[in-house]
């Protein structure tokens, strides 16, 4: 590990990233409750299970307003205190956002919530990052959507000055820092570790030298080959993650079949493929579970960690 390397890896990012197996986290809500305000203790009932079952990560996602059309509200809850409040009820799990929407907030403000839960949670926040896909967020915060690559280029590049450095001079979309003001608390390690979700409206070599690594959505084998390809020329050994939905059959011999952004299969068949993943160079994955027949999360979170993950 180089000092530049050590710059960013937090206890969370050691977590998913620090050893060469393949590691597994999923998302809330943990209840699939995507319309209404999900049961908040039965979502830390669930996220602690998580973690003692076996997950390294619990994922949330940034989602300001509900969308009818998209019928996804995220965890409801903001982001930030969403996972400070679940850093309470955890213990070592990493927490990962997927995503924050750089171009609709202020970079102080994500810096500082973002440091915030990195030091309340000892450490563990890793922090996914994006552009954004709902439409109509855009006009709700007066942004131009054809601006959303270049205010991301400089939301990245002012979190990392007020994380690094005390006082900083810095200008950009979101107002000026003429060196007079400090962003408090600075986080566990000299940065936060940035995941890029997607493109981000970036070159592949804008995201391999500015992120900690790249969460990207379901691809097939064919596809995510050539994706790691242009990952690993662009960012070298950066580590690479990717979302997918995993559907448990009842039979754990049952052959794959296509569901959105994964597949329903076996348990056999999970191993089979995650060994693969494993193998083509992904490092990490944010698995939406699911099982036939199953109704209970806690029990679907269960025979999932029995099943695929003890075994990967």
């Amino acid at each position: 590990m180089t000092e530049c390397d050590a710059d960013h890896r937090n206890a969370g990012f050691e977590r998913l990233f620090g050893d060469d197996g393949l590691t597994v986290g999923t998302g809330f809500p943990l209840t699939d409750s995507r319309q209404s305000r999900p049961p908040v203790e039965r979502e830390l009932e669930l996220a602690a299970h998580a973690e003692a079952v076996g997950f390294d990560a619990l994922w949330a996602r940034d989602v300001p307003f509900r969308w009818p059309r998209f019928r996804d509200t995220g965890q409801t809850y903001d982001t930030f205190p969403w996972l400070s409040h679940v850093a309470a009820h955890t213990d070592e799990v990493a927490l990962g956002t997927a995503s924050v929407v750089l171009p609709i907030r202020h970079p102080a403000h994500v810096a500082k919530a973002a440091a915030s839960v990195d030091r309340l949670s000892d450490g563990r926040l890793v922090l996914g990052v994006a552009t954004g896909d709902r439409d109509p967020e855009y006009d709700a915060f007066d942004v131009d959507p054809e601006e959303r690559g270049a205010r991301f280029r400089e939301s990245v590049a002012t979190m990392r000055a007020l994380w690094r450095g005390e006082f900083p001079e810095r200008e950009g979309w979101w107002g000026e820092l003429d060196g007079e003001l400090d962003l408090v608390p600075k986080p566990t390690t000299g940065t936060l570790p940035l995941l890029p979700t997607g493109h981000c409206r970036q070159t592949v070599e804008w995201l391999g030298a500015n992120g900690d690594g790249w969460l990207f959505y379901h691809l097939p084998e064919d596809t995510l080959a050539s994706y790691l390809d242009d990952w690993h020329a662009a960012a070298a050994e950066k580590p690479f993650a990717m979302a997918l939905q995993a559907k448990l059959a009842d039979d754990p011999t049952a052959d794959p079949e296509h569901v959105h952004q994964g597949f329903r299969a076996g348990a056999e068949w999970f191993v089979e493929y995650f060994a693969r993943l494993e193998t083509v160079g992904v490092d990490h994955v944010l698995v939406g579970v699911g099982a036939d027949g199953e109704s209970d999360p806690e029990r679907a979170l269960t025979r999932f960690a029995e099943a695929v993950i003890e075994q990967v």
